[in-house]
């Protein structure tokens, strides 16, 4: 490990030193994968592209050391399950945490996690919960006061931070009205514990995909101890988690490791006794480091392989190289808060004068799909894929002279006879590569000058909350499979919807589908939304994910989700 870790470092200081003097770098949340957590419904794969469900069978012979080896293209904004909204934190915290139900690895469908088994009303409202004998870290029981505690948290409309993630338990009777302090007695909100072992919960409508919502992080349960320590989740020392890994290491924008936790109901299930996290943002030296054996597994969606390296990788190591499709679209947004992009006009003239395949065969080149609507391929909706029903291509098409058309009549609207602004993009060498051909498309096709910002992770999270940026690059991965997970996040007010975009025909559709048990009524809503959406272009769509990574051959039980999360708790090494 001193090898690995060494040369890792070393190599970073090199690099952080090129980064002062060239300004780019990497990150995680890069340009072959999605940046948001997708935790449900999912379909899982090995680096073979084979169904595994993480345990060794057959002739298989585990590795004496059980410890594996990853890279994370940044880190972790946060170790809160009620604060994360990233792919990074949620593969970290679907280590050391477990909802009331987990996804099963080879159907996607959710099954018991901390709840052995539940029941149904007939009317699909009420949900009730029975809790198996399960431990947290520290050895207390879990209870169903920790998760209508947790929940209580995310609703908290005194939170000093609010959770981005409370809408979605707006599935829950009078949740909203809680977080928006409508009603001010949780006791009215749909979480009623009836003893230790047993959670009741009633939602407002009927809502099919709910027990994979419960996998999600945001429903995750937290330790009581939390209540009074507002920095608990800043050190490893008072993290008490109730999943399959502990946190027991973690320096700061270095590295950090979890470590089996025996207290874990299905600890047998457990193989790998250590994952120790690198955090290097350069995809360039996660891939030397997986050429010299000190990763063992290299890519998306936690970490990143130079884009112009894909295609050699490809061949270089075929038994190793993985591309999948996944359910995430990367796109650009818009502060339609701030001039001139109030104007619906100038942002379609931006989204119809670049060129996506371009893009995708020169740039990125992970066989990604150009994008021209939100929902992305794979997201089922009323018994088929809901762009199988919905073409994107009906919504705009890459235009040149219609876009210098439109964006002549914006200006004048707007008293303005040229455009400039600045893109925003997290550290990372694809996002940089594609703002800088976005870029240079607009100033070619439109005359526009762009001024490129790289922020940290972190920061460029916190200043889109805050609007605090004019155009910035985004990625949203699906946190289940239903158009809902995407067309909900632009809602009026909407923990996601750092756009500052208000609709209130947008927000009634979204309000109907919410509240219909009928298909064809909800598909009905989310063609009109996402028609909407595009229409007012809120958001400029750049392509459709595939996922790309590299797996030693002898690292099995690594599963990734229809959406492109991942999911490391059952991976183990194989004699090698």
């Amino acid at each position: 490990m001193k090898k690995s870790k060494s040369l890792l470092l070393m190599i970073a200081l090199v690099l952080v030193i090129g980064t002062v003097l060239a300004g780019c770098g990497g990150n995680n949340n890069n340009a072959n994968s999605g940046n948001n957590a997708s935790p449900t419904n999912a379909a899982a794969t090995d680096n073979a592209g084979n169904t595994n469900t993480g345990n060794a069978t057959g002739e298989e012979k585990l590795a004496a050391d059980q410890t594996l080896k990853i890279n994370l293209s940044s880190e972790p904004p946060t170790f809160d399950p009620q604060q994360a909204q990233d792919s990074t934190s949620n593969a970290i915290l679907k280590l050391m945490y477990e909802g009331l139900t987990r996804q099963n690895a080879e159907t996607g469908q959710a099954e018991p996690g901390m709840a052995e088994s539940w029941d149904v009303s007939a009317d699909g409202l009420v949900y009730t919960f029975h809790l198996r004998d399960a431990k947290w870290s520290n050895g207390d029981a879990v209870t169903a006061n920790d998760f209508a505690f947790a929940w209580q948290r995310v609703l908290d409309p005194n939170a000093e931070q609010a959770a981005p993630y409370a809408y979605q338990l707006y599935y829950l009777k009078n949740a909203e009205a809680y977080n928006t302090g409508e009603v001010t007695d949780f006791s009215q909100v749909g979480v009623k514990v009836i003893d230790d072992k047993t959670l009741e919960v009633t939602l407002t409508n009927p809502t099919p995909y709910f027990l994979g919502l419960l996998s999600f992080y945001t429903y995750y349960p937290v330790h009581s101890s939390v209540k009074d320590n507002a920095k608990w989740a800043t050190s490893v020392d008072s993290q008490i988690v109730n999943g399959p890994f502990t946190l027991t290491e973690w320096t700061t924008g270095q590295s950090l490791s979890v470590t089996k936790n025996p207290g874990y109901y299905a600890a047998d299930e457990i193989k790998a006794q250590t994952i120790n996290f690198s955090i290097v943002n350069s995809g360039a030296t996660e891939l030397l480091s997986y050429k010299n054996g000190e990763l063992d597994r290299a890519g998306g969606p936690i970490g990143e392989i130079p884009t112009e390296q894909l295609p050699i990788v490809e061949k270089e190591f075929p038994n190793e190289f993985t591309r999948k499709g996944i359910a995430s679209v990367y796109y650009y947004q818009f502060n339609v808060t701030e001039k001139p992009f109030t104007n619906a006009k100038i942002r379609k003239a931006l989204a119809m004068a670049i060129e996506r395949q371009p893009i995708i065969d020169n740039i990125t080149l992970g066989g990604q799909l150009p994008a021209f609507g939100f929902v992305p391929p794979g997201i089922q909706s009323n018994g088929d894929e809901f762009r199988n029903q919905v073409a994107d291509s009906q919504y705009f098409g890459e235009d040149i002279e219609g876009a210098k058309a439109l964006l002549a009549e914006g200006l004048k609207e707007e008293g303005l006879d040229k455009l400039s602004f600045t893109l925003s993009y997290n550290t990372s060498e694809g996002h940089q590569k594609i703002a800088v051909a976005v870029a240079d498309m607009w100033k070619k096709n439109l005359g526009v000058e762009v001024k490129l910002e790289n922020k940290e992770w972190g920061v460029f999270l916190e200043d889109k909350t805050n609007l605090n940026y004019q155009v910035a690059r985004a990625g949203w991965s699906a946190d289940y499979n239903d158009p809902m997970t995407y067309l909900d996040m632009w809602v009026t007010g909407g923990g996601n919807n750092d756009t500052g975009y208000s609709n209130p025909e947008y927000d009634q559709l979204i309000k109907d589908a919410k509240s219909s048990a009928d298909n064809a009524v909800r598909q009905e809503k989310f063609t009109a939304a996402e028609k909407i959406l595009m229409d007012d272009m809120v958001i400029m769509p750049i392509y459709y994910y595939t996922n790309n990574s590299l797996t030693k051959e002898y690292l099995k039980g690594v599963t990734l989700d229809f959406s492109g999360a991942i999911d490391l708790s059952r991976a183990y090494l194989l004699e090698h």
